[in-house]
């Protein structure tokens, strides 16, 4: 996904469809089933309670593995899967990883991981998650958005 000097790195994240926030994400230089692990386990520390969440993912090789599906067991993640061929079930991340790529990193050539790792949180928490509107959420931001459905449940 991002383009280093010396190869390629690969971003795996987790979107609150309510707020459209990225809640967790994981970076590094393969995309594999641990790094999908460590985006949801990140995306479990902003959430009081897992229960009966549905977390919903294509069907790449990294999210049909047996430790990916062990560790939303443990937590009490229901699993949904996008059909097969079909590229709309997905269409809200994609979006966010179609623009994450326009705005950012097709903008750039990282000189090695770390600094593009800094760019990548530096966008998503910087400037995606609290300074850019979305029109799905009434032209607010993802935050403000979580504020106020934490506002509507209290």
């Amino acid at each position: 996904m991002c383009r280093r000097k010396d190869g390629w790195t690969y971003l795996a994240s987790v979107m609150d469809l309510c707020s459209r926030k990225i809640i967790g994400y994981a970076y590094g230089t393969a995309m594999t089933a641990e790094l999908a692990v460590k985006a949801e386990e990140n995306a479990c520390l902003n959430v009081r309670d897992t229960k009966g969440i549905l977390l919903h993912s294509d069907l790449g090789s990294q999210y049909t593995r047996q430790v990916f599906e062990d560790c939303l067991s443990s937590k009490g993640i229901r699993h949904s899967y996008s059909r097969k061929g079909n590229p709309y079930d997905n269409a809200c991340i994609e979006s966010f990883h179609s623009v994450l790529k326009k705005e950012e990193i097709y903008l750039h050539t990282y000189q090695d991981t770390k600094e593009a790792r800094r760019a990548i949180f530096e966008y998503i928490e910087g400037w995606y998650n609290r300074k850019r509107i979305h029109s799905a959420i009434g032209y607010i931001t993802p935050q403000q958005k979580e504020d106020e459905e934490i506002k509507k449940a209290a």
